[in-house]
This record gives structure tokens, sequence and C-alpha cells, in this order.
């Protein structure tokens, strides 16, 4: 069973991969994208949850949500990306 962090960590790597810090956003419907189809409700569910805690910042436009990665909260972050990392 995959954990809760083990899926904030894949999502927080993914945007970090892409350079997603501050200003730079994605919309937020991409971040279930890569899972596969049975756990793209639970992944939608862990990008709300990383919004909650401030990981995440939510921007919303006229086309849509978009989110980057607080750099603020780094240690938290590297803690979810370190579980994903270990796992795989």
């Amino acid at each position: 069973m995959l954990t809760d962090g083990w899926m904030k960590g894949k999502i927080l790597h993914k945007l970090a991969r892409k350079g997603k810090f501050e200003h730079s956003h994605t919309a937020l419907d991409n971040l279930a994208k890569g899972f596969p189809s049975e756990l793209r409700g639970r992944a939608k569910n862990m990008s709300q949850e990383l919004i909650k805690e401030g990981i995440l910042h939510l921007k919303k436009t006229g086309y849509g949500k978009q989110v980057s990665i607080n750099l603020e909260l780094k240690e938290k972050i590297m803690q979810y990306i370190d579980e994903f990392l270990k796992a795989e």
C-alpha cells in the first residue's frame, strides 16, 4: 500500500524536476498525471492536502487553478521527496 507521504513526495518531486517554484506555476489538474488511473483520485486529494499544509501555493487564474512549491517549507518538502525516492 502506498502511503500518503509517498504520494505527496511523488507530486513534489515532479514539480521540483520541472522547476515549479514560487512564480513558476502549473495547473492543479496536472498533478494527478503520472499516477495509475486507480490512484488519480487519491493523488488529487493529496494535492489538496499539500495546499492546506501550505507546501503548495494556490493561484486562481482565469484559465484555472495553478500551483507552485512554497520554498519556505523546504525541510518538509525534502522529507516527502526523500520518502518517495527511498521507496523506489
